[in-house]
């Protein structure tokens, strides 16, 4: 729960946004109609224990803005202060997604990772400076900026967001404490001009776990998040934290040893990502399923995993000595805790 005033929140993120965030999809009851709180309050305790520090609570998946309030509060109890909860702001419209992160606020969210809906559709630098400026105005929380392709921002500039942009918008919203800094994935561009700009004025995180390990050779680095990666069990935040503590040598031992289960990720990744703009967060849910984690049906639309990757998904954790369930993949659509 935020502890930090909104005109102290960059100096709140430069002290607590250390380490590692997961991601926790919600899990839902079988008939879909309600959330599934043992299943969530699972999840959350089982992030804690492989040593995040931060969770994402996903909202990409059909739940509404009282709901993940709902959801909010179960991991926040859960938690208590040992998980900090970034409220995902992922919903349909702007109204919405205030609407939804003054509850999520009051149920305890700590900070805000920022998308954009699908139907935002600017055509100009002013339109994305007003969305963004106007969710910022709107909440007290923390905010983290997410510049990344998904967006479709290029028609406005190559860069998606650009430096000009992003310096707008840290003048005049005091609460971007942070960058999630994806122009030009999957190439490092935006990651390093992100950082070469503004790593003085907000915490810069490299989400992505197969670049960051590497990257923190020659940048200083104390978060990463919100990214897939807990399917992994507690490597990437062991890694992280022996790269950003001077041990860098011993967390590139770590990053060759997992490297099977990377590139099955990135297989996997590319026979939906390609293009689509669209994330599949049903696969996402069967790699932690596979880590432990609670699995479970969402709600439509939600794609599909072939069998195909589920295996591929599999061999890559076994290949790489890290934990992976015994448990049959037939197991995965009923979760370990139905309701």
């Amino acid at each position: 729960m935020a502890t930090y005033k909104k005109s102290d929140a960059r100096a709140w993120a430069r002290e607590h946004l250390i380490g590692c965030s997961a991601v926790t999809i919600p899990s839902y009851s079988a008939d879909l109609k309600r959330l599934n709180e043992h299943g969530i309050r699972h999840d959350i305790e089982l992030a804690t224990k492989l040593g995040y520090s931060y969770t994402l609570l996903c909202s990409e998946v059909a739940i509404t803005p009282e709901e993940n309030a709902q959801f909010t509060a179960w991991a926040r109890e859960t938690a208590g202060n040992r998980l900090g909860l970034f409220f995902h702001a992922a919903f349909g419209t702007l109204a919405e997604n205030i609407e939804a992160v003054k509850l999520a606020e009051k149920a305890g969210a700590d900070i805000v990772l920022l998308s954009y809906p699908p139907q935002f559709w600017p055509t100009s630098e002013e339109e994305i400076y007003n969305y963004t400026k106007t969710f910022c105005d709107a909440t007290d929380l923390a905010v983290m900026l997410f510049p990344i392709p998904l967006w479709g921002f290029e028609r406005v500039h190559p860069a998606g967001m650009p430096v000009s942009l992003v310096r707008r918008l840290l003048d005049d919203c005091p609460n971007i404490v942070a960058i999630k800094s994806e122009q030009g994935f999957p190439l490092p561009a935006g990651i390093c001009e992100m950082y070469h700009h503004f790593r003085n004025e907000v915490v810069i995180s490299c989400p992505i776990e197969g670049d960051a390990i590497p990257l923190m050779s020659l940048m200083e680095l104390q978060f990463s998040g919100t990214s897939n990666t807990a399917w992994m069990g507690d490597y990437y935040p062991k890694a992280f934290e022996l790269a950003r503590t001077g041990r860098w040598e011993e967390a590139m031992a770590m990053y060759w040893k997992v490297n099977p289960a990377r590139s099955a990720n990135g297989a996997a990744a590319q026979t939906y990502a390609g293009g689509t703009g669209v994330l599949n967060r049903t696969m996402w849910k069967y790699q932690d399923w596979l880590a432990g984690f609670n699995g479970g049906p969402l709600r439509a639309p939600a794609m599909r995993v072939p069998d195909r990757l589920m295996k591929m998904l599999r061999q890559g954790l076994v290949a790489s000595g890290l934990p992976v369930t015994s448990d049959p993949d037939e197991a995965f659509m009923a979760g370990r805790f139905p309701c």
